[in-house]
């Protein structure tokens, strides 16, 4: 590739006669997608760029690359129509030469209206409309590397391990007539570790694997096209050799050993932006999901950009990769399942981070026994295999589906989204299932692929109970689904859901309408709940000292529960500057005291201590009431 221009700035958003100045990202959602009710905007609506003709060379080739829009684009130049693309969360292009003229007129309407042919036809999420991402316009010679069907980028890294060696094939998307030659250069760092051409098996000796956060290692492939001897255009991919596989009673396995998985769901939308979102909230995710201790996410329910399966590579983040064929399933929409699958795969197969290819997340929830579902999956799991041997399939099955159920036996791995104790009153359920699933299903290894409570950091109980929608409850349900877990080790994985709350317009309990509260950490980022610090220290190297309840300030009952979450063994808790408890090292620590009218209470373990002030007051205060929650909802 010759240029790579950036084209987000300079574009008008209009509908019904009326243009506004926007700057890419953009979507039209970002406050009434995310205010309840269930109404946000779903329409066609058209936004439009001037620019003049790039700097070309003879025979040069001018490409758009859209990196999503959503759901239903369709792009014109100079008022003829040069493409059409379903789906609202893969890339796409579109080469754009042949119309290019002195001075441009590029429209592209972004349709986020329902539609019985595209997914998701239903979920617990927004659906934001508009270009949320970035779009480039790129330059390749006459004769170069280029976008490959499905826009899979320039080249593609088929990598393996061989004893201790790597062996690496690239396949090049080339734009060329006639004989051509690609020679293929392999780099650790600066250092040539490899060299051999495309299409051709080139062995890496004493390989350095992509090994998790422990050390997420990655080689670079650098491409070089050759016409007549002559160097035409260059390439490069950054990949990672690993080997992995499931095992139904030990688990997860990466590069021989066993390596547990523990982690969590991410949607990507922000309070007012929705999905367009920057670089910089993409990193602030990451390093908010590395900072809890999680070494495995599920990009949940659809593809995530490209650049955050970047940084799951580089901070040895094992992904869960899908489509968004959820909650409902659509025959007319089969064969767009199927192109988000294709796109899914060109476009993220380098990943080392992506082990799994999910193919579809709670699509029983309308129908268990539809006939073209089942075979629709059976179409998907089997594309998948075809276009990626070397990977694994799964899904997420409803909670309400039997441990027996068809969709469960389709793919090499399930999840189920769990939500005993929360939907379903009974922790205890949670064990009972799990040998329900074991006598039943002998042969697919199995995950939690969600589980949640719902947390506000305004709401709180002395009496937490579910579906009270206060931090307190929250903390208690996942320090059962911790112990839970370590009763079950031969769990493939396990998905928090969620990493951080978001916006789903449809729900309105717990006075905030519009978002989805069991994030670990709130939508604007700013608040880690408690329980977000109870994972930390079950799964992060990093220090943890936490006085649970900072939040929970004034406070009716006469004896309150004070509650500690630690990694750094014993702590003592003062009350006023008296020793009123000690623990014996425990995760959680938890004992009730006496309110007085003020109460400074301090937490300390060795070089380690947190406090807070909490008072004593005459009422419950108003700010904590909490709300029932409707127990009869299984939207999660």
């Amino acid at each position: 590739m010759k240029d790579r221009i950036l084209f987000n700035d300079g574009w008008t958003f209009g509908r019904a006669g009326i243009e506004l100045p926007v700057t890419l990202p953009h979507t039209w959602n970002g406050t009434d997608g995310q205010d309840g009710g269930g109404d946000y905007a779903r329409f066609a609506a058209t936004y439009k760029k001037r620019f003049s003709m790039p700097a070309l060379s003879a025979g040069d080739r001018c490409v758009l690359l859209f990196k999503g829009v959503n759901a239903r684009a369709t792009v014109r130049l100079n008022g003829a129509e040069i493409c059409r693309h379903d789906g609202g969360y893969s890339a796409f292009s579109t080469d754009v030469t042949a119309l290019l003229a002195e001075d441009n007129l590029l429209e592209v309407t972004a349709d986020n209206s329902p539609a019985d042919d595209i997914y998701p036809q239903a979920a617990d999420f927004t659906f934001y409309g508009g270009i949320y991402r970035d779009v480039y316009l790129c330059i390749f010679p006459e004769k170069g590397f280029a976008f490959g069907e499905y826009c899979s980028p320039e080249l593609k890294v088929e990598s393996g391990v061989s004893g201790g060696d790597g062996v690496v094939t690239v396949r090049a998307n080339v734009h060329c007539d006639g004989i051509y030659a690609v020679d293929i250069v392999i780099y650790d760092g600066d250092k040539i570790v490899a060299t051999g051409c495309a299409d051709e098996e080139i062995v890496i000796p004493s390989a350095h694997l992509w090994n998790g956060v422990e050390d997420p290692f990655m080689y670079r492939a650098d491409a070089v096209l050759r016409v007549g001897g002559q160097e035409c255009d260059r390439a490069s991919a950054y990949f990672g050799l690993r080997t992995f596989s499931v095992d139904r009673d030990k688990g997860f396995i990466l590069n021989g050993r066993e390596y547990p998985l523990h982690g969590v769901s991410r949607h990507q939308d922000r309070p007012t932006l929705g999905n367009a979102i920057s670089r910089a909230e993409h990193e602030e995710d990451i390093a908010l999901i590395r900072e809890v201790g999680a070494n495995t996410v599920r990009l949940a329910h659809y593809q995530h950009d490209d650049y955050f399966y970047d940084l799951c590579d580089r901070n040895g983040l094992v992904v869960w990769a899908e489509i968004p064929y959820i909650s409902r399933h659509s025959t007319a929409a089969d064969g767009n399942a199927e192109s988000q699958m294709r796109e899914l795969v060109a476009q993220q197969y380098n990943h080392p981070s992506i082990c799994f290819w999910g193919i579809s997340n709670e699509i029983t929830m309308k129908r268990t026994d539809d006939a073209n579902m089942l075979r629709t999956h059976g179409r998907l799991n089997a594309l998948c295999h075809s276009l990626d041997p070397s990977r694994l399939t799964t899904l997420a099955c409803f909670a309400m589906c039997a441990p027996w159920d068809k969709t469960a036996r389709i793919t090499d791995l399930v999840g189920w989204n769990l939500y005993l104790g929360w939907y379903v009153p009974g922790l205890f359920l949670n064990d009972l299932w799990i040998k329900l699933y074991r006598l039943f299903n002998r042969r697919v290894p199995l995950c939690y692929s969600e589980y949640g409570a719902e947390g506000m950091p305004n709401i709180h109980s002395a009496k937490p109970k579910r579906f009270d929608n206060s931090e307190e409850y929250q903390t208690i349900y996942h320090e059962y689904m911790l112990r839970f877990f370590d009763r079950n080790p031969h769990l493939w994985a396990t998905y928090v859901w969620n990493m951080f709350d978001f916006g789903a317009d449809g729900r309105n309990q717990g006075g905030d309408p519009g978002k989805n509260h069991k994030g670990l950490v709130t939508f604007d980022r700013k608040t880690k709940k408690d329980a977000f610090y109870l994972y930390k220290a079950h799964w992060s190297e990093e220090p943890v000292l936490h006085l649970c309840g900072k939040r929970y300030i004034n406070r009716a009952e006469k004896r309150t529960e004070i509650a500690v979450i630690s990694n750094v063994g014993e702590v003592t808790l003062f009350v006023n500057g008296r020793e009123v408890a000690h623990s014996r090292g425990e995760k959680v620590f938890r004992c009730r005291v006496k309110l007085q009218k003020e109460n400074k209470i301090v937490v300390r373990a060795g070089e380690y201590s947190d406090e807070m002030t909490v008072f004593k007051v005459d009422a419950p205060d108003p700010a904590y009431k909490v709300t029932s929650g409707n127990s009869k909802s299984w939207e999660k």
